[in-house]
């Protein structure tokens, strides 16, 4: 019988598809590449010296790669060499994208098939995909195997020319990349805008209105009778039909808001010219005092249709995006998840630019959105989204529910973790809402018009222009026009506006709801965007020229904010947007700026560390087009024509590592010599760098003579005396002001305090300031070195001397032997950080020996196991084995008892912040069936019924608080008999255990005879191992960018 082999990418697959092949197909895994550019240390000692010596790759002759099978995929290759003898046909079935392509070419390259070769590509791992797929196969599409070759030794290029810059002038371990360093230096620009960021003080009202002024005058003052018994009060006239409005002009001239000023905190030109009013407080309190004695009016309603469409289905960014915002997974997560629904079936492929949908994905959207929310809720024809992607790398379908017919989330929700079954429902909704109708009703704004009259001159104040200064003082704006004027005058008239929207047909919203980051100034869109959540912002029925009584009005105090931080998701939404990367590497981009340390996360938000701002400062300096927005973008649509077979891929890695002329004989005219330098390549840009000023570009002035420097234990602070203090590691660039370095400089001043002396030991004790915050430490003799001479101490922060001595030039065997015995480890002092309520200056003597008592004992439990407190990395707790509990307050370190400390370990560990278990909903009673009782709780899908061992959700359509304790016994039976869920298995897994158990006892009598050359290369690895720092070095400039 004929035998088929068939190749994916991963074990997932292989389980996967071998159910929905017949008996003659044989599925195995590559496990991803099974080879790839070597490390300069990989290669043959007859190619280091060669072309392949630097780059794996021969610059000389058309950009030849130097490929090696990767260590660990040795055995995989010689299992698919194995399993290739056997087959008379090869399907080549990896991902139908460049990177799956690369794969595919790369299996041609190494199996050499002797046999027919088909290239099988599928976007769902469903039976009737996986048939689609074998009934049409396709060639090897060569011209994206190139696209992707080149983009590999395009980063290659980038990482090995850029990166031993970054090593030499700022620090050992950097990398640089193509899309890394553009993404870091998005991440740095906006922080320095918010360094530069001037606040600007504004002052705005807001006013509560009734429409009813007969019912405010009948509630009358607070402790007033009425004309009934139970007379109604302003609370209840506000209930009653009233709503808010925001003070918008003031004469017809708008009132300035935040968005009206640069971040310089001056106003704009435009709203300059347009004589914006900038009110300060006094004219807002005057405006606020005058609308509670004025008569409120309704100057004009506006009425207009609200109408809302859908989002278009998930693409790879898009996903990545929605899942940081409504479930705070970070892009790597949101892949790794991703990539297990689509392995076992349950969506489609998740690395695509599309968001179109296949005709039969159509036609299920359609199907059950009528099923589940009704037909009206479909609307008459199928929509259609474009892709907005400019050449689309991975152009396949949208993300969606895999199948011809989605299933529910609770149809799935047995076989999928946590977090597969929130992504999986995330990403039904969606694209069941894609094909949704929309969401319709009305927006109204009403326009309050309210006269001024007892506001004298103080309303004219009001129109005085202000700013806030740096230091927050508030300051007059000289630029403002007729200041002087509007301070002379009293202004006559204010407009309130208010808007609100009824949403008569929620369409697409009984779904769905896109979520969105937090915007600038948000808040002050008011009326205006409410009905963006679906919900109703409803205003009262009313009519130009109606009487409304105002029931107070509040001045209010603002101030400019700066430009938010990115977060992971507006930084991947900003690379999409300007079309620099590809979303498939978006997830490892974000991975790569936080593990060589160019950002910190402070929450969602990603702070860039000074470390960054020196690396993208030496870029832009010497690297500009590297780092330049536009040309980062021009390469992806260059690596684009390459795929679509419209460039050649040789010419084009010609260009950019030589540039344009770099291949021109002869002399140049004056004009050509610097239309040459103007098209330069990378080998060009590397050689003629010229000197770097490694001191210059570790420096950011700060202020009055105060520099921060980037050193190498971290940033510290230098003055123009020379004097140094250090920059905790949570200290933000655009919070590092002059007046928070002087409080570095002052509390550095205390650093190396003596506290006093330690009676128990007799050592020094004194207080420092650390990189990673104050502490206390000993101060140790200095022992005595071999020999008599003394060694130096070694410094508490690892800046000092390393505590070696130098050979004074002993030769011979006693040299040698000296050099091979390791010395005795010398005794580290004692240290502890301060508690977050003490403070370096003023910690004392006791304080340090109590922190130094650390960790203490607090007793033992009835085992005999001690148990200590100890004040740890992320707080305090308590230690019983391997065994912890955190504990509420660092002060409960030296005061919590053992009996306190029993109680905590007797309750079930949660994490740090975690709320305590919560109780039942309900108690029903005990199960007739396993006498254990049962109740009802609130789980994280919902609630269920529970007796201790078997859970059960409660099924639609029961009520918690009413379902009968019957129903309860009835699910929980019905559960224990299906039994627990067995994990699928496959016959080639069970195949491929027995073949090992053969080979099992060959590898027991080989690793007999590998136990002497194991001992006889021992000596050889220890000189080996200062290469490893080599290798690791060239690893971080490897990484993908």
């Amino acid at each position: 019988m004929s035998t088929k082999l068939v190749i994916v990418e991963s074990p997932n697959k292989v389980r996967s598809i071998a159910a929905y092949l017949g008996e003659d197909f044989d599925v195995e895994a590559s496990i991803g590449h099974i080879r790839d550019l070597a490390q300069p240390s990989e290669l043959p000692a007859a190619e280091k010296k060669g072309p392949y010596g630097r780059f794996a790759v021969d610059v000389e002759d058309g950009f030849k790669p130097y490929y090696v099978v990767n260590p660990d995929k040795k055995k995989t290759v010689t299992q698919l060499r194995r399993a290739l003898k056997d087959a008379d046909e090869l399907y080549l079935a990896t991902d139908d994208d460049r990177e799956g392509e690369a794969i595919a070419w790369h299996l041609l390259q190494v199996l050499k098939p002797k046999v027919p070769v088909r290239r099988m590509t599928f976007t769902e791992i469903t039976r009737e995909a996986v048939t689609r797929a074998l009934d049409s196969t396709r060639d090897l599409d060569i011209h994206l195997v190139d696209a992707q070759e080149t983009r590999r030794i395009l980063d290659r290029l980038v990482g090995y020319e850029v990166s031993p810059v970054l090593w030499r002038k700022v620090r050992a371990g950097l990398s640089a990349g193509r899309v890394q360093s553009v993404a870091t230096r998005l991440v740095v620009e906006r922080e320095r805008e918010r360094m530069a960021f001037v606040a600007a003080g504004y002052w705005g009202v807001e006013a509560e209105f009734t429409e009813s002024a007969e019912s405010a005058e009948s509630a009358g003052p607070p402790g007033t009778a009425g004309p009934v018994a139970a007379p109604p009060t302003a609370d209840d006239a506000r209930r009653e039909g009233a709503f808010t409005a925001r003070l918008a002009t003031l004469d017809g001239r708008r009132v300035a808001a935040g968005r009206d000023f640069t971040d310089a905190g001056a106003l704009r030109p435009a709203a300059l010219k347009a004589g914006t009013v900038h009110l300060h407080e006094v004219g807002a309190r005057a405006v606020a005092d005058a609308v509670g004695r004025g008569r409120p009016r309704v100057a004009q309603v506006e009425e207009k249709p609200y109408k809302r469409r859908p989002a278009a289905p998930f693409t790879t960014s898009t996903l990545q995006q929605e899942a940081s915002r409504k479930l705070r997974m970070n892009p790597r997560e949101t892949m790794r998840v991703a990539q297990g629904l689509y392995e076992n079936g349950f969506i489609t492929y998740m690395r695509t630019d599309s968001t179109v949908l296949s005709g039969q994905a159509v036609a299920a959207a359609r199907a059950q959105a009528a099923e589940l929310y009704g037909a009206e809720y479909v609307p008459a024809k199928p929509r259609v989204y474009a892709t907005k992607t400019k050449n689309a790398q991975e152009a396949h379908e949208a993300i969606r529910p895999a199948g011809d017919h989605f299933r529910t989330p609770a149809q799935v929700a047995g076989s999928l973790t946590g977090s597969q079954f929130r992504l999986y429902e995330l990403i039904w909704k969606r694209t069941v809402a894609s094909q949704m109708a929309d969401a319709v009703g009305s927006t109204a704004t009403v326009h309050v018009e309210v006269p001024l009259t007892g506001a004298g001159a103080g309303t004219g104040r009001s129109a005085g222009a202000q700013r806030t200064d740096a230091r927050g003082a508030a300051t007059r704006d000289a630029a403002a026009p007729a200041t002087d004027a509007d301070a002379d005058r009293a202004f006559s008239t204010a407009d309130f506006t208010a808007s609100g929207t009824v949403i008569t047909f929620r369409g697409f919203l009984a779904a769905y709801e896109e979520g969105r980051d937090a915007e600038r100034y948000e808040s002050e869109s008011g009326g205006r965007e409410q009905g963006r959540d679906g919900r109703d912002a409803r205003l009262p029925a009313m009519s130009a020229g109606e009487e409304l009584a105002a029931l107070g009005a509040e001045a209010a105090g603002h101030e400019t904010t700066p430009p938010p931080r990115y977060t992971e998701a507006s930084l991947v939404k900003a690379l999409e947007e300007r079309e620099i990367g590809r979303p498939s590497t978006y997830a490892s981009i974000m991975s790569t700026i936080a593990d060589r340390g160019y950002v910190d996360h402070r929450g969602q938000a990603l702070v860039p560390t000074w470390l960054a701002f020196a690396v993208t400062r030496l870029l832009e300096e010497n690297f500009a087009e590297l780092v330049d927005y536009d040309f980062t973008a021009s390469m992806e649509a260059d690596l684009d024509r390459i795929a679509a077979g419209r460039e050649d891929r040789v010419a084009w890695l010609t260009r950019f590592y030589f540039g344009d002329r770099a291949r021109s004989t002869g002399a140049l005219a004056a004009d050509d010599v610097v239309a040459a330098e103007a098209e330069q390549g990378l080998k060009a840009m590397v050689e003629n760098l010229g000197e770097i000023d490694a001191r210059a570009i570790n420096s950011i002035e700060i202020g009055e003579g105060i520099t921060l420097r980037v050193g190498r234990y971290g940033p510290y602070l230098e003055d123009a005396e020379g004097k140094r203090a250090n920059v905790p590691s949570d200290v933000a660039p655009d919070e590092l002001t002059v007046a928070r370095a002087h409080e570095l400089f002052a509390r550095a001043a205390d650093d190396g305090r003596e506290l006093g002396t330690d009676p128990a030991t007799g050592h020094t004790i004194v207080a420092k300031d650390g990189r990673y915050g104050p502490y206390v430490t000993e101060v140790l003799s200095e022992p005595a070195a071999e020999g008599g001479a003394g060694a130096p101490a070694r410094d508490a922060q690892g800046a000092g001397s390393t505590g070696r001595t130098k050979s004074t030039g002993a030769t011979g065997a006693s040299g040698a032997k000296r050099r091979g015995t390791r010395k005795s480890a010398a005794p580290k002092p004692r240290t502890a950080s301060l508690f977050k309520s003490m403070d370096l200056s003023t910690v004392t003597l006791d304080q340090a020996l109590d922190l130094l008592s650390l960790p203490r004992v607090v007793g033992r439990d009835a085992e005999g196991v001690d148990i200590t407190a100890h004040n740890g990395r992320y707080g305090p707790y308590l230690k019983k084995g391997t065994d912890s509990r955190s504990l509420d307050s660092e002060e409960e370190l030296f005061t919590v008892t053992l009996d306190k400390a029993l109680e905590l370990f007797a309750q079930p560990k949660r994490r740090r912040g975690q709320a305590a278990a919560r109780g039942p909903l309900r108690e029903l009673g005990t199960d007739p069936e396993s006498g254990r009782p049962v109740v009802i709780k609130d789980g994280r899908f919902g609630p269920y019924f529970t007796d201790g061992v078997t859970n059960v959700t409660l099924r639609r359509g029961d009520d918690p608080a009413t379902v009968t304790p019957e129903r309860a016994y009835e699910l929980l039976a019905e559960k224990r008999a299906k039994g627990p869920v067995k994990k699928r298995t496959t016959r080639k897994k069970t195949a491929k255990t027995t073949k090992t158990t053969r080979t099992s006892a060959k590898t027991a009598k080989s690793s007999a005879k590998k136990t002497t050359a194991a001992a006889e290369k021992s000596a050889k690895a220890t000189s080996g191992r200062p290469k490893a720092a080599g290798r690791a070095t060239k690893a971080a400039a490897e990484k993908p960018s």
